[in-house]
């Protein structure tokens, strides 16, 4: 018969560890108690850093979006403007835009395509003074130029084509419409030696340009003793139409 299991032997029942009375609840660290002591001591001051901290972050993301709504009403405005009125109300609802600069651009075109130089000219100069550089300024560099040219300042506006011309850090299509613009009114000055020389810059610039091929034109014209007649008058245009043509 199998003898019932013995309880532990006292031997054993030595070997078990008690536990303190007072370790029911583990003794907290300096550590804690500094931490403990700091919030308690310093909690108001605390919640409102990270409430101005979380202020600031949805003011930034709030201050965000709006920029970015109020540049998309900006640019769809400008996308709906197509006639002279139309941009003139856009450019004074928005002076410093750079969208304005554009706009003045747009102005600039229709006034030169009416033959209204003198606003034109201001118009020009306005776009230049927003868009500073790249091929809009450039562009509206060359229409102030040959603005110039066509109200009487010939001066003004050769020397403003000269400078576009000569500039090989300038966009080769403006240069070559430059030298071009100078090689027509070089002949019908009646220059031929004038219209060799750009003829050959213009080559230089970009041989392949319906510019340099223009003036090729020109200069077989020029061979024909043709000066002051009406075919050799400078064509006063400048490459890109009017805005809205």
């Amino acid at each position: 018969m199998t003898n019932p299991a013995l309880p532990p032997s006292s031997s054993n029942a030595g070997n078990v560890r008690k536990v303190p009375a007072g370790d029911e609840n583990p003794v907290a660290s300096p550590v804690d108690e500094q931490l403990h002591d700091f919030w308690k001591k310093n909690s108001s001051f605390l919640l409102i850093v990270c409430g101005l901290v979380l202020l600031g972050y949805l003011g930034k993301e709030g201050w965000e979006y709006f920029a970015q709504q109020r540049e998309a009403g900006v640019q769809a405005e400008f996308a709906a403007a197509s006639s002279p009125e139309k941009y003139q109300a856009f450019a004074d609802a928005h002076p410093d835009h750079v969208l304005t600069g554009v706009a003045d651009l747009r102005l600039a075109d229709f006034s030169y395509a009416a033959g209204r130089m003198e606003a034109a000219i201001s118009s020009y100069g306005k776009a230049i003074e927003i868009l500073k550089t790249g091929p809009l300024a450039a562009r509206a560099r060359l229409g102030l130029a040959m603005a110039k040219i066509q109200s009487g300042e010939k001066a003004d506006g050769e020397a403003g084509l000269h400078e576009l011309a000569d500039d090989t850090a300038q966009f080769k299509a403006i240069r070559a419409e430059a030298t071009y613009q100078l090689a027509s009114l070089a002949a019908s000055a009646g220059q031929g030696a004038e219209v060799q020389k750009l003829l050959v810059q213009l080559t230089q610039i970009d041989p392949n340009s319906p510019w340099t091929q223009r003036a090729y034109s020109l200069q077989a014209q020029a061979s024909k003793g043709w000066a002051g007649s009406s075919a050799a008058a400078p064509t006063g245009g400048i490459s890109f139409r009017p805005a809205g043509k």
